[in-house]
């Protein structure tokens, strides 16, 4: 075949498909909106399965810290959430005195009953940390600073500070704000003897914990708990030296502490999602869901508008129109409408990511779960135009074999 008459009968297929389409526009217009919504499920869908997968790791990356230093539940009977490591403070004092260690402090994790008043409290999880830092964007006030040696002294019988940072929620539902004082306990007998100040809003733990939480300096959550003689902690962390390998030091510290897991921050984001076996199922069921019906909705879209053409595809066949330039013809509408429905698809993801992740700021504490890397983008765009001509030549082949005169009787 000549390249004229190639350029012609392509020229044939675009006119014929243009066409089809101008004489149905509400069908036109039902089958764009159609493969956006198709598009759109996949871009949603994958952009939650993406921000399941690294929120993990970005809660580590955001705490900034070299080693992470765990251990396996050892008193289930604990108040509020297992804090295994005894003696934290030792610990991080040990590991400071280091050469190859520049810091280390403990986290401690409970859940508290917190209220505006002893009658009336609710249970909220807590975060005990030695200060603050410059992460934690807060929305009114501000945080607490470490005081001289309290991440390596063993924490007071009783709370010192008696401040403490509070989710936005939290705050809204307990009607307080900065300066306002509010009762915690890790028993609804014990909140009563334990006024705090809220010093600052701000909800940075909230979106790693999965719910509104309270951020209070370390020694007074656990002076709050009860367990300031056993100075309990979930972790020690630690930052390793400029000059220090940081594989090398977790060996070196694993040796030294056999009893603990140690890690660096890169083996513990591979520990927690490991762990977590149902958070990397669900979002790589998500990704391949999302892929898999936006194909499965595309083949039956432009499965039912070949058939729906049927009479025309029958008079083309009639007038002596090969079934090659048939599913062209079909294939161009796909084309066309893969192109503009991507678009639209592409442009309403943003729209529609922001309000889902604003629902899940407010309802479940995370921020930013749904997360839209350019590959999303890419991914969907390509679905609609790629996969929408494919399956719409392939629909259009199909239709052509069986576009038969008894259709233009009917």
């Amino acid at each position: 075949m000549s390249v004229g008459r190639a350029v012609v009968r392509l020229r044939a297929v675009v006119g014929l498909a243009l066409a089809q389409l101008r004489r149905s526009p509400g069908r036109t217009v039902l089958t764009v909106l159609a493969v956006t919504l198709a598009v759109l499920s996949v871009t949603v869908l994958a952009s939650l399965g993406v921000g399941v997968v690294e929120k993990g790791e970005q809660g580590l990356d955001n705490a900034d810290r070299d080693i992470w230093i765990s251990r396996s539940p050892v008193d289930p009977a604990a108040s509020g959430t297992e804090n295994p490591i005894v003696g934290a403070h030792g610990v991080a004092a040990d590991l400071t005195a280091r050469d190859d260690i520049s810091s280390a402090s403990p986290i401690a994790m409970y859940d508290v009953y917190v209220g505006s008043s002893p009658s009336d409290l609710e249970r909220r999880p807590a975060v005990g940390v030695p200060e603050t830092h410059d992460r934690f964007d807060f929305q009114a006030g501000h945080g607490f600073d470490l005081t001289e040696g309290a991440a390596t002294s063993p924490p007071p019988d009783d709370p010192q500070r008696r401040e403490l940072v509070l989710d936005p929620q939290v705050a809204d539902e307990l009607g307080v704000g900065v300066g306002d004082t509010v009762y915690i306990g890790t028993s609804r007998q014990t909140a009563t003897a334990n006024e705090f100040t809220v010093i600052g809003i701000s909800d940075y733990y909230s979106q790693y914990m999965g719910s509104p939480t309270l951020t209070v300096p370390l020694g007074d959550l656990q002076a709050v708990a009860g367990t300031s003689g056993t100075d309990r902690a979930t972790f020690v962390t630690a930052d390793v030296a400029d000059d220090a390998d940081h594989d090398a030091v977790a060996a070196d510290i694993g040796e030294q502490y056999p009893e603990y897991d140690v890690r660096t921050s890169d083996s513990q984001v591979q520990s927690m999602l490991g762990e977590r076996t149902a958070v990397l199922a669900s979002g790589a069921t998500l990704v391949g869901l999302a892929v898999l019906g936006g194909i499965v909705l595309t083949a039956n879209l432009f499965a039912l508008v070949a058939h729906q053409q049927r009479a025309e595809l029958a008079a083309l066949r009639a007038v002596g129109l090969s079934r090659g330039l048939l599913a062209g013809t079909i294939g161009t509408q796909g084309l066309v409408i893969g192109l503009l429905g991507g678009v639209l698809a592409v442009a309403a993801t943003p729209l529609a990511v922001l309000g889902l992740n604003r629902f899940s700021a407010s309802v479940f504490g995370f921020e930013r779960l749904l997360r839209t890397p350019p590959e999303i983008y890419a991914g969907g765009f390509a679905l609609a135009l790629v996969a929408g001509t494919i399956v719409a030549i392939v629909a259009g082949w199909r239709a052509g074999r069986y576009a038969r005169i008894d259709h233009l009787e009917a």
